[in-house]
């Protein structure tokens, strides 16, 4: 299994940014997609998760409202469109995807997941 996340980059606060994670290596439409967040000094955290078959979603607090996470299961690709960007959102994004989990409970635990992409960074400017 291999993930690549791209499309970070820099913002000014208030901006937009769309994330992609593109998979290869497994049956995409069976894993369910996060995003986990990691700032300089902090612990990872989780962002937003979406069932395989897109039926369950899940948003961490801090993002819910401005962030919105998405799949196309014939590309093989999660999205995650970022818009009202706050400085506190910079960090490095990562996705990661799960085999047999698809409760809301499930996708949103870290432990969940066992296939990581390398990260894209995001910085937002105040």
């Amino acid at each position: 299994v291999q993930l690549q996340a791209f499309g970070g980059g820099l913002v000014q606060a208030g901006g937009s940014l769309r994330l992609s994670c593109a998979a290869s290596g497994l049956t995409f439409s069976m894993y369910s997609m996060g995003w986990f967040r990691q700032a300089p000094g902090k612990e990872r955290e989780f962002v937003a998760a979406i069932s395989g078959s897109a039926n369950n979603q899940i948003y961490a607090d801090s993002v819910k409202g401005r962030f919105t996470i998405s799949r196309d299961n014939a590309k093989d690709i999660v999205y995650l469109q970022m818009n009202s960007l706050k400085p506190e959102d910079t960090a490095t994004y990562y996705c990661a995807a799960a085999l047999g989990r698809s409760t809301i409970v499930a996708i949103a635990d870290q432990r969940s997941y066992h296939n990581w992409g390398q990260g894209t960074l995001v910085t937002v400017s105040s």
